[in-house]
Protein backbone atom coordinates (compact mmCIF):
# COMPACT_ATOMS: atom_id res chain seq x y z
CA UNK A 1 0.00 0.00 0.00
CA UNK A 2 1.22 3.45 -0.84
CA UNK A 3 2.40 5.40 2.17
CA UNK A 4 0.46 8.67 2.65
CA UNK A 5 3.81 10.44 3.03
CA UNK A 6 5.00 9.55 -0.49
CA UNK A 7 4.20 11.38 -3.69
CA UNK A 8 3.07 9.33 -6.67
CA UNK A 9 6.47 9.66 -8.32
CA UNK A 10 8.30 8.71 -5.12
CA UNK A 11 6.03 5.71 -4.73
CA UNK A 12 6.72 4.58 -8.28
CA UNK A 13 10.45 4.88 -7.72
CA UNK A 14 10.27 2.94 -4.45
CA UNK A 15 8.17 0.20 -5.98
CA UNK A 16 10.52 -0.01 -8.94
CA UNK A 17 13.57 -0.44 -6.70
CA UNK A 18 11.78 -3.07 -4.63
CA UNK A 19 11.20 -5.22 -7.70
CA UNK A 20 14.64 -4.67 -9.24
CA UNK A 21 16.05 -7.86 -7.71
CA UNK A 22 13.24 -9.91 -9.24
CA UNK A 23 13.51 -8.73 -12.85
CA UNK A 24 15.89 -7.36 -15.43
CA UNK A 25 16.66 -3.66 -15.08
CA UNK A 26 14.29 -1.52 -17.13
CA UNK A 27 17.21 -0.14 -19.08
CA UNK A 28 17.81 -3.48 -20.79
CA UNK A 29 14.21 -4.29 -21.64
CA UNK A 30 13.45 -4.53 -25.33
CA UNK A 31 10.10 -2.74 -25.11
CA UNK A 32 9.55 0.93 -24.33
CA UNK A 33 8.83 1.47 -20.62
CA UNK A 34 5.48 3.05 -19.78
CA UNK A 35 5.61 6.82 -19.14
CA UNK A 36 5.35 6.26 -15.38
CA UNK A 37 8.68 4.40 -15.43
CA UNK A 38 10.62 6.81 -17.63
CA UNK A 39 12.99 9.18 -15.91
CA UNK A 40 11.98 12.79 -16.50
CA UNK A 41 14.77 15.15 -17.55
CA UNK A 42 15.37 18.89 -17.26
CA UNK A 43 18.14 20.44 -19.36
CA UNK A 44 19.76 23.55 -17.86
CA UNK A 45 22.00 25.41 -20.30
CA UNK A 46 20.97 24.80 -23.91
CA UNK A 47 24.18 25.41 -25.86
CA UNK A 48 26.65 23.22 -27.75
CA UNK A 49 27.21 20.37 -25.30
CA UNK A 50 23.52 20.28 -24.45
CA UNK A 51 22.87 19.54 -28.12
CA UNK A 52 25.04 16.44 -27.81
CA UNK A 53 23.13 15.23 -24.76
CA UNK A 54 19.84 16.03 -26.49
CA UNK A 55 20.73 13.67 -29.33
CA UNK A 56 21.58 10.89 -26.88
CA UNK A 57 18.56 11.39 -24.63
CA UNK A 58 16.00 11.55 -27.41
CA UNK A 59 17.41 8.28 -28.72
CA UNK A 60 16.62 6.49 -25.45
CA UNK A 61 13.33 4.95 -24.35
CA UNK A 62 14.02 5.03 -20.61
CA UNK A 63 13.83 8.80 -20.21
CA UNK A 64 12.11 11.87 -21.62
CA UNK A 65 12.91 15.56 -21.67
CA UNK A 66 10.12 17.57 -20.03
CA UNK A 67 11.74 20.97 -19.48
CA UNK A 68 14.54 23.16 -20.80
CA UNK A 69 16.18 26.23 -19.30
CA UNK A 70 18.55 28.89 -20.56
CA UNK A 71 19.17 32.52 -19.62
CA UNK A 72 19.00 33.15 -23.37
CA UNK A 73 15.34 32.34 -23.98
CA UNK A 74 15.61 31.91 -27.77
CA UNK A 75 18.11 29.08 -27.15
CA UNK A 76 15.71 27.38 -24.77
CA UNK A 77 12.84 27.73 -27.23
CA UNK A 78 14.96 26.22 -30.00
CA UNK A 79 15.76 23.24 -27.77
CA UNK A 80 12.08 22.90 -26.87
CA UNK A 81 11.08 22.94 -30.52
CA UNK A 82 13.59 20.22 -31.33
CA UNK A 83 12.29 18.07 -28.50
CA UNK A 84 8.64 18.56 -29.41
CA UNK A 85 9.38 17.77 -33.03
CA UNK A 86 11.13 14.57 -32.03
CA UNK A 87 8.53 13.38 -29.56
CA UNK A 88 5.67 14.37 -31.83
CA UNK A 89 7.17 12.52 -34.78
CA UNK A 90 8.05 9.48 -32.69
CA UNK A 91 4.53 8.14 -32.27
CA UNK A 92 5.63 4.78 -30.91
CA UNK A 93 7.22 6.48 -27.90
CA UNK A 94 3.80 7.27 -26.44
CA UNK A 95 5.18 10.59 -25.20
CA UNK A 96 2.98 13.63 -25.44
CA UNK A 97 4.21 16.87 -26.92
CA UNK A 98 4.76 19.79 -24.63
CA UNK A 99 8.15 20.83 -23.23
CA UNK A 100 8.21 23.65 -20.68
CA UNK A 101 10.65 26.54 -21.11
CA UNK A 102 12.35 28.41 -18.24
CA UNK A 103 14.83 31.26 -18.10
CA UNK A 104 15.89 30.74 -14.47
CA UNK A 105 16.97 27.37 -13.15
CA UNK A 106 15.20 27.87 -9.82
CA UNK A 107 11.84 27.66 -11.56
CA UNK A 108 12.71 24.38 -13.25
CA UNK A 109 14.09 22.93 -10.01
CA UNK A 110 10.87 23.80 -8.17
CA UNK A 111 9.02 21.12 -10.13
CA UNK A 112 8.53 17.91 -8.20
CA UNK A 113 7.93 15.83 -11.33
CA UNK A 114 11.52 16.09 -12.62
CA UNK A 115 13.84 13.25 -11.65
CA UNK A 116 17.12 14.25 -13.26
CA UNK A 117 18.79 17.52 -14.23
CA UNK A 118 21.56 17.89 -16.80
CA UNK A 119 23.76 20.89 -15.95
CA UNK A 120 25.32 21.95 -19.25
CA UNK A 121 26.05 25.61 -18.56
CA UNK A 122 29.45 27.33 -18.70
CA UNK A 123 31.70 26.19 -15.86
CA UNK A 124 31.10 29.14 -13.53
CA UNK A 125 27.48 28.05 -12.99
CA UNK A 126 28.11 24.31 -12.50
CA UNK A 127 28.43 24.21 -8.71
CA UNK A 128 25.57 26.51 -7.79
CA UNK A 129 23.05 24.81 -10.09
CA UNK A 130 24.17 21.24 -9.37
CA UNK A 131 24.07 21.92 -5.63
CA UNK A 132 20.62 23.50 -5.78
CA UNK A 133 19.36 20.61 -7.91
CA UNK A 134 20.49 18.03 -5.37
CA UNK A 135 18.93 19.95 -2.50
CA UNK A 136 15.71 20.03 -4.54
CA UNK A 137 15.75 16.23 -4.73
CA UNK A 138 17.12 15.79 -8.24
CA UNK A 139 19.91 13.56 -9.40
CA UNK A 140 22.46 15.37 -11.54
CA UNK A 141 24.55 14.84 -14.63
CA UNK A 142 26.99 17.78 -14.55
CA UNK A 143 29.37 18.63 -17.33
CA UNK A 144 33.09 18.83 -16.74
CA UNK A 145 35.03 20.34 -15.14
CA UNK A 146 32.70 19.81 -12.23
CA UNK A 147 33.60 23.14 -10.60
CA UNK A 148 35.43 26.43 -11.00
CA UNK A 149 37.18 26.25 -7.58
CA UNK A 150 38.33 23.63 -5.08
CA UNK A 151 35.89 24.58 -2.27
CA UNK A 152 32.98 24.32 -4.72
CA UNK A 153 33.91 20.69 -5.34
CA UNK A 154 34.03 19.77 -1.67
CA UNK A 155 30.69 21.55 -1.17
CA UNK A 156 29.10 19.44 -3.94
CA UNK A 157 30.45 16.21 -2.43
CA UNK A 158 29.01 17.18 0.95
CA UNK A 159 25.61 18.04 -0.54
CA UNK A 160 25.45 14.81 -2.53
CA UNK A 161 26.23 12.72 0.53
CA UNK A 162 23.93 14.68 2.84
CA UNK A 163 20.95 14.43 0.51
CA UNK A 164 21.69 10.97 -0.88
CA UNK A 165 21.84 12.15 -4.49
CA UNK A 166 23.56 10.62 -7.52
CA UNK A 167 25.89 12.90 -9.47
CA UNK A 168 27.65 11.80 -12.63
CA UNK A 169 30.48 14.02 -13.89
CA UNK A 170 30.60 14.34 -17.69
CA UNK A 171 34.08 12.81 -18.01
CA UNK A 172 32.84 10.19 -20.44
CA UNK A 173 36.29 8.79 -21.23
CA UNK A 174 35.82 6.58 -18.16
CA UNK A 175 33.08 4.82 -20.11
CA UNK A 176 35.41 3.94 -22.98
CA UNK A 177 37.03 0.51 -23.23
CA UNK A 178 40.41 1.81 -24.48
CA UNK A 179 40.86 4.21 -21.58
CA UNK A 180 39.71 1.55 -19.12
CA UNK A 181 42.16 -0.98 -20.56
CA UNK A 182 45.01 1.55 -20.35
CA UNK A 183 44.15 2.26 -16.72
CA UNK A 184 44.02 -1.46 -15.90
CA UNK A 185 47.42 -2.04 -17.51
CA UNK A 186 48.89 0.70 -15.34
CA UNK A 187 47.06 -0.38 -12.17
CA UNK A 188 48.29 -3.95 -12.55
CA UNK A 189 51.90 -2.79 -13.11
CA UNK A 190 52.05 -4.61 -16.44
CA UNK A 191 54.49 -1.93 -17.64
CA UNK A 192 56.30 -1.89 -14.30
CA UNK A 193 56.56 1.14 -12.06
CA UNK A 194 55.24 4.35 -13.58
CA UNK A 195 57.85 7.10 -13.72
CA UNK A 196 56.45 9.63 -16.16
CA UNK A 197 53.06 10.40 -17.70
CA UNK A 198 52.67 12.85 -20.53
CA UNK A 199 49.43 14.33 -21.84
CA UNK A 200 48.37 16.94 -24.35
CA UNK A 201 45.60 19.43 -23.68
CA UNK A 202 45.98 21.89 -26.54
CA UNK A 203 45.71 25.65 -26.26
CA UNK A 204 43.10 28.39 -26.43
CA UNK A 205 43.69 31.82 -27.94
CA UNK A 206 44.31 34.60 -25.41
CA UNK A 207 41.34 36.39 -23.86
CA UNK A 208 41.38 39.77 -25.56
CA UNK A 209 39.54 42.97 -24.52
CA UNK A 210 36.11 43.13 -26.15
CA UNK A 211 34.07 46.20 -27.09
CA UNK A 212 30.64 46.59 -25.57
CA UNK A 213 27.65 45.51 -27.64
CA UNK A 214 23.90 45.75 -26.99
CA UNK A 215 22.49 42.86 -24.98
CA UNK A 216 20.13 40.83 -27.19
CA UNK A 217 16.44 40.78 -26.37
CA UNK A 218 15.33 38.04 -23.95
CA UNK A 219 18.89 37.38 -22.82
CA UNK A 220 19.38 37.78 -19.06
CA UNK A 221 23.02 38.74 -19.35
CA UNK A 222 23.36 39.65 -15.68
CA UNK A 223 22.25 36.12 -14.83
CA UNK A 224 24.69 34.67 -17.38
CA UNK A 225 27.56 36.48 -15.63
CA UNK A 226 26.20 35.26 -12.31
CA UNK A 227 28.87 35.20 -9.58
CA UNK A 228 31.66 36.45 -11.87
CA UNK A 229 32.75 40.11 -12.16
CA UNK A 230 30.62 42.46 -14.23
CA UNK A 231 31.85 42.85 -17.80
CA UNK A 232 30.24 44.65 -20.76
CA UNK A 233 28.33 42.35 -23.06
CA UNK A 234 30.00 41.06 -26.20
CA UNK A 235 28.80 38.10 -28.22
CA UNK A 236 32.30 36.57 -28.18
CA UNK A 237 32.32 36.60 -24.38
CA UNK A 238 29.24 34.37 -24.14
CA UNK A 239 29.93 32.31 -27.25
CA UNK A 240 29.72 28.56 -26.82
CA UNK A 241 32.69 27.44 -28.92
CA UNK A 242 34.88 24.42 -28.26
CA UNK A 243 37.80 26.35 -29.72
CA UNK A 244 37.35 29.49 -27.66
CA UNK A 245 34.46 31.78 -26.77
CA UNK A 246 33.84 31.95 -23.03
CA UNK A 247 36.35 29.13 -22.55
CA UNK A 248 39.16 31.63 -23.19
CA UNK A 249 38.33 33.58 -20.04
CA UNK A 250 39.54 32.41 -16.62
CA UNK A 251 36.50 34.09 -15.05
CA UNK A 252 34.23 31.40 -16.55
CA UNK A 253 36.48 28.36 -16.75
CA UNK A 254 39.95 26.93 -16.25
CA UNK A 255 41.04 27.29 -19.88
CA UNK A 256 42.67 24.05 -21.11
CA UNK A 257 43.58 22.80 -17.62
CA UNK A 258 39.86 22.79 -16.90
CA UNK A 259 38.52 21.97 -20.33
CA UNK A 260 40.68 19.04 -21.47
CA UNK A 261 42.50 18.57 -18.18
CA UNK A 262 39.21 17.47 -16.67
CA UNK A 263 39.28 14.55 -19.12
CA UNK A 264 42.92 13.52 -19.23
CA UNK A 265 43.89 14.29 -15.64
CA UNK A 266 40.83 12.24 -14.70
CA UNK A 267 42.05 9.17 -16.58
CA UNK A 268 45.50 9.60 -15.02
CA UNK A 269 43.95 9.79 -11.55
CA UNK A 270 41.99 6.61 -12.32
CA UNK A 271 45.03 4.74 -13.61
CA UNK A 272 47.07 5.69 -10.53
CA UNK A 273 44.32 4.79 -8.04
CA UNK A 274 44.00 8.39 -6.91
CA UNK A 275 40.23 8.87 -7.15
CA UNK A 276 40.07 10.05 -3.52
CA UNK A 277 43.41 11.84 -3.48
CA UNK A 278 45.73 13.69 -5.85
CA UNK A 279 49.20 15.09 -6.54
CA UNK A 280 51.30 16.81 -3.90
CA UNK A 281 53.19 19.40 -5.97
CA UNK A 282 52.38 21.59 -8.97
CA UNK A 283 55.18 23.21 -10.98
CA UNK A 284 54.44 25.79 -13.67
CA UNK A 285 56.10 25.76 -17.05
CA UNK A 286 59.20 27.93 -17.08
CA UNK A 287 59.95 27.76 -13.37
CA UNK A 288 63.75 27.36 -13.11
CA UNK A 289 63.80 26.06 -16.66
CA UNK A 290 60.98 23.51 -16.28
CA UNK A 291 59.99 22.84 -19.91
CA UNK A 292 56.44 21.67 -19.24
CA UNK A 293 53.67 22.25 -16.75
CA UNK A 294 54.17 19.42 -14.26
CA UNK A 295 52.48 17.90 -11.25
CA UNK A 296 53.96 15.25 -9.00
CA UNK A 297 52.41 12.51 -6.84
CA UNK A 298 53.75 11.47 -3.44
CA UNK A 299 55.43 8.37 -4.90
CA UNK A 300 57.37 10.49 -7.36
CA UNK A 301 55.25 9.91 -10.47
CA UNK A 302 55.41 13.01 -12.64
CA UNK A 303 52.73 14.20 -15.05
CA UNK A 304 53.79 16.60 -17.79
CA UNK A 305 51.52 18.62 -20.04
CA UNK A 306 53.18 18.34 -23.44
CA UNK A 307 51.03 19.99 -26.06
CA UNK A 308 53.20 19.09 -29.05
CA UNK A 309 54.91 15.94 -30.24
CA UNK A 310 52.78 13.29 -28.50
CA UNK A 311 51.26 10.59 -30.67
CA UNK A 312 48.39 10.01 -28.23
CA UNK A 313 46.33 12.02 -25.78
CA UNK A 314 47.96 10.27 -22.82
CA UNK A 315 51.27 8.40 -22.61
CA UNK A 316 52.18 6.26 -19.58
CA UNK A 317 55.90 5.43 -19.32
CA UNK A 318 56.84 2.53 -17.07
CA UNK A 319 60.04 0.71 -16.24
CA UNK A 320 58.97 -2.22 -18.45
CA UNK A 321 56.93 -0.61 -21.18
CA UNK A 322 54.70 2.20 -22.42
CA UNK A 323 50.98 2.71 -23.01
CA UNK A 324 49.48 5.25 -25.41
CA UNK A 325 45.74 5.94 -25.37
CA UNK A 326 43.39 8.38 -27.11
CA UNK A 327 39.79 8.77 -28.11
CA UNK A 328 38.36 6.82 -31.06
CA UNK A 329 39.41 3.61 -29.26
CA UNK A 330 43.11 4.15 -29.87
CA UNK A 331 45.28 1.97 -27.64
CA UNK A 332 48.89 1.04 -28.31
CA UNK A 333 51.31 -0.69 -25.99
CA UNK A 334 54.95 -1.64 -25.82
CA UNK A 335 55.21 -4.61 -25.59
CA UNK A 336 52.33 -4.92 -28.11
CA UNK A 337 50.69 -7.97 -26.53
CA UNK A 338 49.61 -5.97 -23.48
CA UNK A 339 46.87 -4.27 -25.51
CA UNK A 340 45.02 -7.58 -25.89
CA UNK A 341 46.08 -9.37 -22.71
CA UNK A 342 42.99 -10.50 -20.80
CA UNK A 343 42.81 -9.66 -17.11
CA UNK A 344 43.28 -12.56 -14.75
CA UNK A 345 41.19 -13.27 -11.70
CA UNK A 346 43.89 -11.95 -9.37
CA UNK A 347 44.31 -8.70 -11.33
CA UNK A 348 42.64 -5.45 -10.40
CA UNK A 349 39.45 -5.06 -12.41
CA UNK A 350 38.14 -1.53 -12.78
CA UNK A 351 34.52 -0.40 -12.84
CA UNK A 352 33.06 -1.32 -16.22
CA UNK A 353 30.87 1.20 -18.00
CA UNK A 354 30.48 1.20 -21.74
CA UNK A 355 27.98 4.06 -21.88
CA UNK A 356 28.18 7.09 -19.60
CA UNK A 357 24.47 7.90 -19.80
CA UNK A 358 23.38 4.31 -19.23
CA UNK A 359 25.69 4.03 -16.23
CA UNK A 360 24.18 7.22 -14.80
CA UNK A 361 20.58 6.14 -15.32
CA UNK A 362 21.31 2.69 -13.87
CA UNK A 363 22.72 4.38 -10.77
CA UNK A 364 19.74 6.73 -10.50
CA UNK A 365 17.58 3.63 -10.24
CA UNK A 366 19.84 1.52 -8.01
CA UNK A 367 21.19 4.44 -5.91
CA UNK A 368 24.74 3.23 -6.45
CA UNK A 369 27.58 5.66 -7.13
CA UNK A 370 28.36 6.07 -10.85
CA UNK A 371 31.69 5.66 -12.59
CA UNK A 372 32.38 9.42 -12.44
CA UNK A 373 30.92 10.09 -9.00
CA UNK A 374 30.96 13.60 -7.51
CA UNK A 375 34.09 12.87 -5.41
CA UNK A 376 35.93 11.68 -8.50
CA UNK A 377 34.86 14.72 -10.49
CA UNK A 378 35.93 17.01 -7.67
CA UNK A 379 39.36 15.43 -7.29
CA UNK A 380 40.08 15.49 -11.03
CA UNK A 381 38.95 19.12 -11.35
CA UNK A 382 41.20 19.99 -8.39
CA UNK A 383 44.26 18.92 -10.39
CA UNK A 384 43.40 21.50 -13.04
CA UNK A 385 42.63 24.21 -10.49
CA UNK A 386 45.98 23.79 -8.73
CA UNK A 387 47.94 23.75 -11.97
CA UNK A 388 46.29 27.06 -12.81
CA UNK A 389 47.15 28.53 -9.42
CA UNK A 390 50.81 27.56 -9.81
CA UNK A 391 50.79 29.01 -13.31
CA UNK A 392 49.21 32.26 -12.08
CA UNK A 393 51.85 32.66 -9.36
CA UNK A 394 54.73 31.42 -11.57
CA UNK A 395 56.01 29.24 -8.74
CA UNK A 396 55.41 25.73 -7.39
CA UNK A 397 52.52 24.97 -5.08
CA UNK A 398 52.62 22.16 -2.53
CA UNK A 399 49.34 20.40 -1.78
CA UNK A 400 48.04 18.15 0.99
CA UNK A 401 45.37 16.03 -0.76
CA UNK A 402 44.12 14.50 2.50
CA UNK A 403 43.39 17.87 4.13
CA UNK A 404 42.82 19.61 0.80
CA UNK A 405 45.08 22.47 1.79
CA UNK A 406 47.96 24.32 0.15
CA UNK A 407 51.03 23.99 2.34
CA UNK A 408 52.89 27.03 3.59
CA UNK A 409 51.68 29.58 1.03
CA UNK A 410 48.91 31.95 2.19
CA UNK A 411 48.90 33.80 -1.13
CA UNK A 412 48.29 30.60 -3.08
CA UNK A 413 45.73 29.44 -0.51
CA UNK A 414 43.71 32.61 -1.10
CA UNK A 415 43.35 31.58 -4.76
CA UNK A 416 41.62 28.30 -3.95
CA UNK A 417 38.27 30.07 -3.97
CA UNK A 418 36.94 33.23 -5.61
CA UNK A 419 34.78 36.13 -4.53
CA UNK A 420 31.24 36.01 -5.89
CA UNK A 421 29.25 38.96 -7.17
CA UNK A 422 26.00 39.75 -5.39
CA UNK A 423 23.31 38.53 -5.51
CA UNK A 424 24.89 35.32 -6.78
CA UNK A 425 27.32 34.82 -3.93
CA UNK A 426 25.71 32.00 -2.01
CA UNK A 427 27.05 28.50 -2.57
CA UNK A 428 25.03 25.82 -0.80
Amino acid sequence: MKSPGLSRRDFLKTASLATAALSLPRLVRAQTPPPSEQLTIGLIGNGLICGHHFGVLTGRDDCRIVAVCDVNLPKARTMRDRAEKHYGANAKSGRARGIDVYQHHEDLLARDDIDVVFVTTPDHWHAAIAGAAMVAGKDVYCEKPLTLTVPEGRALVNIARRYGRVLQTGTQQRSNAAFRKAAEIVRNRLIGDIKLIRTRLGTFPPALPLPEQPVPAEFDYDRWLGPTPWRPFNEKRVLGDYGGGWRCFTEYGGRKNGDWGAHHFDIIQWALGMDASGPVEFIPRGFQGTPHQTHVYADGVRVERVDEGLKAMIEFQGTRGTVWVSRDDYLETDPPELATRALRAEDQHLYVSDNHHTDFFNCVRTRQRPIADVEIGHRSATVGHLNNIAQQLARPVRWDPAREEIIGDPVASALLDRSRRAPYGALL
